[in-house]
């Protein structure tokens, strides 16, 4: 009877673990519960248990096979993949800030220049001329540093290249402060220009490559969001400080006006943008993944996915990460020494850009980039000195008189409603980033990008009709509105279009064309804004309208994936 009994457990043991390769053949975990084993089906059918009748001392070997079995569970992931495994939650608003902070710097060091015109002018002795190369420099450091830090992005990782030169940005704008005469302050400003020129490109790389695939055009709009917020930033600190003439200090060697402090305060967010990333930031997944650094890269996912879902107890569902092999001409151009070695290598990516299906994209962007450039900046950064030319009403173009008498004014008292009207113009970008975040994934980054241009142009060529300080306000309002527009289906188009290996490259390389149209719209701005006023503004109307036209050789990418 004993025996009997014994060959019938038997029996039960046997045809249990035989229930146990067939499911788990068939992608199912084991789990136990007290003596009985539960055998729950993976994939995309409910879960099915299955209980089997177990002897407590015959389930060792089973819970040895269940950690087996789930850990096969878990496949190996590709990056889009990965991406959307990781959820959507707090770790994306978190990044969102941080990054949106450092996009906030890069706009409060560039526009500073612009606001401190009508006082730092009659302390460094400029004249119209002078005051466009001024505005130009930091442009003309930014095509410098542009293509340099992207290339670097590229090859030696989007987060340490993030923290050095949003350093560099801080530390030389703030040093321009101490200059004591203009060519000094003008060199400190284009050191800054290299900074600015690596982390405004760099930045949207970086974020993007966090971003799941659905929700990437309305977040990337949202990073674009924060320039108008540091152009509203940098046009309040410039109202409350410029104008106190009672914080000047004497110094043995240097008169440090208001505005010498206002450049203080504008280098503070690029300071603590680079600290913040340098001491908590991860490096981007997308480029680990690139690098072959698959532990790294699973890691940064692992982190998003506990962030997400609110630090839960369950681990992330993948085994490993899909790692594409380098072939060995890749490698090869990674392992160059020589120095042409190197310069073919950092020029490769601006060659691989025009061959093959990215040329024509690509000639496409060069033709925006410098139109919008040109007309953007050209114009933007004279906002300021040209609501100062028409404080006592009339046009800056039809007030002649004025002009030509302006370079023997005092700067002093500081007027107070060249800043407001900054301020208010700054501000009038908040219309046009809610029609991009709610729009861009619903009508795509072309269609938003040739329309915003075109319009832009009509709204710049309205500014030399009309007559009067208010209708000047109101046009201007209206440009600063639907041009924010362009630039944010500008920076989604411009992630989307190129895979990531020359993504950074591609973006570095399309500013610093971009640079090298505003040094030009600042310089024929300053030579011809006191005698031809109405050819800067013609021109800008007339690149405006050709960007958006060529604008439309772009593909659509609206929700695509990252390559």
């Amino acid at each position: 009877m004993r025996k009997s009994k014994q060959q019938g457990r038997g029996l039960q043991l046997a045809s249990s673990q035989d229930h146990a390769r067939m499911f788990t053949d068939r992608g199912a975990s084991i789990l136990l519960v007290g003596d009985h084993a539960v055998y729950t089906f993976a994939g995309v059918f409910p879960k099915i248990k299955v209980m089997a009748r177990r002897a407590h001392e015959d389930t060792e070997p089973l819970l040895q096979s269940s950690h087996g079995d789930q850990a096969t569970n878990k496949k190996k992931l590709s990056y889009e993949e990965a991406v959307e495994a990781t959820g959507f939650g707090l770790f994306h608003w978190l990044l969102l800030v941080i990054c949106g902070w450092a996009n906030a710097s890069d706009a409060v060091e560039i526009l500073c220049v612009s606001f401190l015109l009508p006082t730092a002018r009659c302390d460094l002795h400029l004249s119209s001329a002078d005051m466009g190369v001024l505005t130009a420099s930091i442009f003309l450091g930014m095509m410098v540093g542009g293509y340099v830090w992207g290339y670097l992005a590229d090859r030696r990782g989007r987060r340490s290249v993030l923290v050095v030169s949003l350093a560099v940005n801080g530390i030389f704008g703030a040093g321009a402060s101490l200059a004591p005469s203009f060519w000094l302050f003008l060199l400190l400003r284009f050191f800054s220009g290299l900074g600015v020129g690596g982390s405004i490109p760099v930045i949207f790389s970086y974020f993007s490559e966090f971003q799941p695939c659905l929700r990437r055009g309305a977040m990337i709009s949202a990073l674009a969001t924060f320039w108008m917020a540091g152009n509203i930033l940098a046009a309040g600190v410039a109202w409350l400080v410029i104008p106190r003439t009672s914080l000047n200090v004497r110094l043995s060697w240097l008169d440090f006006q208001s505005w010498r402090l206002f450049v203080v305060l504008c280098s503070i967010p690029s300071l603590s943008s680079a600290l913040i990333f340098r001491l908590f930031m991860p490096e981007s997944p997308k480029f680990l993944m690139e690098a072959g650094r698959e532990t790294e890269a699973l890691s940064v996912f692992q982190t998003m996915f506990r962030l997400n879902n609110n630090f839960a107890i369950k681990t992330f569902p993948a085994s490993g990460l899909v790692i594409r092999p380098k072939d060995d001409g890749e490698k090869d151009r990674l392992d160059s020494r020589s120095f042409t070695g190197r310069l073919k290598q950092a020029l490769d990516p601006i060659k691989q850009l025009f061959v093959g299906p990215l040329a024509s994209r690509s000639v496409a962007l060069l033709i925006i980039f410098y139109c919008i450039s040109f007309g953007y900046y050209g114009l933007w950064m004279w906002f300021p000195e040209l609501f100062n030319r028409v404080e006592d009403g009339g046009s800056a173009c039809a007030n002649t008189s004025r002009i030509q008498s302006s370079a023997n004014e005092s700067c002093y008292p500081v007027k107070t409603a060249v800043y407001m009207e900054g301020f208010i113009t700054a501000a009038s970008n908040l219309p046009g980033n809610i029609f991009t975040i709610l729009l861009m994934d619903r009508l795509g980054g072309k269609i938003l990008l040739s329309v915003s241009l075109m319009v832009s142009s009509v709204s710049v060529f309205v500014i030399y009709v009309v007559k009067t300080k208010s209708q000047s306000l109101i046009v201007s309002c209206v440009f600063s509105g639907v041009s924010v527009i362009s630039w944010n289906a500008l920076d989604v188009l411009g992630t989307e279009l190129y895979p990531t290996q020359l993504r950074s490259s591609a973006l570095g390389f399309f500013t610093g064309v971009g640079r090298v149209a505003a040094v030009m719209g600042n310089v024929v701005f300053g030579q011809l804004v006191d005698s031809s006023c109405a050819v800067p503004l013609l021109m800008v109307s007339a690149l405006l309208l050709a960007g958006g036209v060529a604008a439309l050789r772009l593909p659509q990418t609206k929700q695509t994936e990252l390559t």
